[in-house]
């Protein structure tokens, strides 16, 4: 590697505006499944709270919302499953505002500024906060 060479390893962290963190890790923990990866407050009273998979991979980073920065949002978080339509079935039986059906394939729908097309197997839902997130089939 020389000297003008960056060493970027993964993506670590992804922010998510919510209203309310302990609803949120209900939300992403209870009913989703995440695990705390990351859970202190700093000295500013500031809490840093990130939850992932159980496999590992980025973190959601689930930050107080601030007027720059509201939430209800269309985050652009894709989180895969290896069984995305038992996976919306199970989704919509505990309550979690989903899309009434999967993505029709082939017909192109915008979110967080990206053509979705439904290929493969894929679905918007939201959290408690109004925040837009897609599930899509693993490969």
């Amino acid at each position: 590697m020389t000297q003008d060479e960056l060493h970027i390893t993964g993506v670590a962290t992804i922010v998510v505006p919510v209203a309310d963190q302990e609803a949120a890790l209900a939300f992403y923990g209870g009913v989703l499944g995440l695990r705390v990866a990351n859970d202190f407050t700093y000295e500013s009273g500031e809490r840093w709270l990130e939850v992932s998979p159980a496999e590992g991979s980025a973190n959601l980073c689930l930050v107080l919302a601030r007027p720059e920065r509201p939430a209800g949002i269309e985050t652009g978080v894709v989180l895969m499953s290896a069984d995305v339509l038992a996976d919306h079935v199970a989704l919509r039986a505990r309550g979690v505002d989903v899309d009434a059906a999967p993505l029709p394939e082939g017909e192109v729908r915008w979110w967080a500024g990206a053509p979705l097309a439904g290929m493969p197997a894929q679905f918007l839902f939201r959290d408690g906060d109004g925040n837009s997130l897609l599930m899509v089939a693993a490969p």
